[in-house]
């Protein structure tokens, strides 16, 4: 078997004289997990590129958010996050987070051998892929903004970028209060947005993924020339790219399923997941996480 390469099969497994077979490991579920729901974006941009693929989503909701977290605390809390998708059988494994990839995603490479990507290096590759792009703006949570690691990524790829970093933390509420197209969520975007055009930007990073909601009100506010470079969409492309190389594409043409689990079960979630994924959630299940 070429190096690389997943042999598709099921396993054959005794239990008390009984045999019976796991499903082909291709078939097995995408993993996904975030500190709340915003990653449901990232699973939307999935579903919409991998319709056949089977999708189990965790959102920490009970210890959110992340971005205020010390990085020992977010590298604790992904690592229970990671655990609690493998023990349900997942193929692979998407950091759904900014805020975690930035501080735990090596450590998770580190400690497990199931492919497990994570939003920022995606968005990354998406924003140079521009020869053109040389000044570029991020906009994301403290804690993004914080860790440097989208500034670093981006300086490691190409030398003579000028790269500014805008927190915004406000953003976050305002969507999640459905506060899209508001007078006051145009305010505070104008107000970070400012500094970022008069600094002569080309390209706008939403290091965040629940930004992806505000493209419509962002493409209104920035000229035409800047171009926008989101998390959901950068990273379903890149997931893609990785399944097709490992060959763990799932094999049917019918529709996934999608599975979600929070910690923090309210109605407040549901109406949000159904705001990001731009439909249903269906059922959602409580999950309990360390255990």
């Amino acid at each position: 078997m070429a190096a690389g390469k997943r042999k598709v099969v099921g396993f054959a497994l005794g239990d008390g004289g009984r045999v019976f077979t796991l499903p082909p490991v291709n078939s097995a579920p995408l993993g996904f997990f975030d500190s709340g729901v915003g990653g449901l974006t990232v699973v939307r941009a999935v579903q919409e590129l991998l319709p056949a693929e089977n999708i189990l989503y965790l959102g920490d909701t009970a210890r959110l958010p992340y971005g205020s977290k010390s990085p020992e605390t977010i590298r604790q809390f992904a690592d229970e996050d990671v655990r609690f998708l493998i023990a349900r059988g997942v193929k692979a494994i998407v950091v759904a987070c900014n805020t975690a990839t930035a501080h735990a995603l090596p450590s998770l490479h580190e400690k497990y051998r199931i492919p497990i990507l994570g939003v920022i290096e995606p968005g990354v590759e998406a924003a140079l892929a521009c020869p053109n792009a040389v000044r570029i703006g991020i906009i994301a949570t403290r804690g993004t903004i914080r860790s440097h690691a989208y500034q670093h990524a981006l300086a490691l790829r190409k030398t003579g970028l000028m790269i500014h970093g805008q927190a915004t933390p406000l953003l976050v509420p305002l969507i999640e209060e459905n506060w899209i197209d508001h007078p006051a969520t145009r305010q505070v975007l104008k107000t970070y947005l400012d500094p970022l055009v008069e600094k002569g930007i080309d390209t706008l990073m939403l290091a965040c993924t629940h930004y992806p909601l505000l493209i419509p009100v962002l493409q209104q506010l920035l000229p035409a020339e800047i171009r926008l470079v989101d998390s959901a969409t950068t990273c379903a492309e890149h997931l893609k790219k990785e399944l097709t190389r490992l060959d763990l594409l799932e094999p049917t043409d019918r529709d996934g399923a999608l599975e979600l689990h929070l910690t923090d079960l309210s109605e407040e979630f549901e109406s949000l997941a159904r705001q990001f994924l731009k439909k249903s959630p269906g059922r959602i299940h409580r999950a309990v996480l360390g255990i």
